[in-house]
């Protein structure tokens, strides 16, 4: 292992990933909002999370010298009938980014997301950021958020054989929790 490749093994050992608890939850509205600004309000993923709390269980931080460096959150969706889970958003502090944290935070996640029997996670982003965890480009329409979202970059991870054979139509909230006065976004299966 060369000089570099050692430094970032023992910079990702410096960090703890454990599961997100109230008291971050400042914390993280400050790092979204850093991360995202304020045009995160218009994007549809933003639309799907709106009045939803994210699954229980499946949301975590990155705690380094009692600093929080990132957070992932996974949110209940439906993908026409077919329950699935909806990645982000995915935020790493300003100046820690390239350190493997956001990796390490999807790793937690989706390992956590597979042992409580979810079958699909499905996101708007990147494909070779979100390629190294796994996710894959979606058949182009077969996966429909609501508003404008590049096809391009609808990606799934599949947590079961055949699970992304089955997702197919609308992008929809899976419930509402907190009562929203805005109706953009559906809920419920198709």
């Amino acid at each position: 292992m060369n000089e570099d490749a050692q430094n970032r093994a023992n910079e990702k050992d410096m960090w703890v990933i454990r599961p997100e608890d109230e008291k971050d939850e400042s914390f993280i509205e400050a790092l979204v909002a850093a991360s995202f600004g304020p045009g995160r309000y218009a994007k549809s993923a933003y639309r799907l999370r709106e009045g939803v709390r994210a699954e229980p269980g499946l949301s975590f931080v990155a705690i380094e010298d009692g600093i929080l460096r990132g957070s992932v959150r996974f949110w209940p969706v439906f993908v026409g009938a077919s329950p699935a889970l909806l990645l982000g958003p995915l935020a790493v502090q300003n100046g820690q980014r390239g350190r493997g944290i956001g990796i390490a935070l999807m790793n937690r996640g989706i390992e956590e997301a597979g042992t409580r029997g979810h079958r699909a996670i499905i996101l708007v982003g990147d494909l070779p950021y979100y390629s190294r965890v796994g996710f894959g480009q979606l058949t182009r329409g077969s996966v429909r958020f609501p508003g404008p979202v590049d096809p391009a970059r609808v990606l799934g991870l599949a947590l079961e054989q055949g699970a992304l054979a089955d997702l197919s139509g609308p992008v929809r909230r899976a419930r509402i929790d907190d009562a929203v006065v805005a109706d953009a976004v559906a809920w419920g299966p198709a």
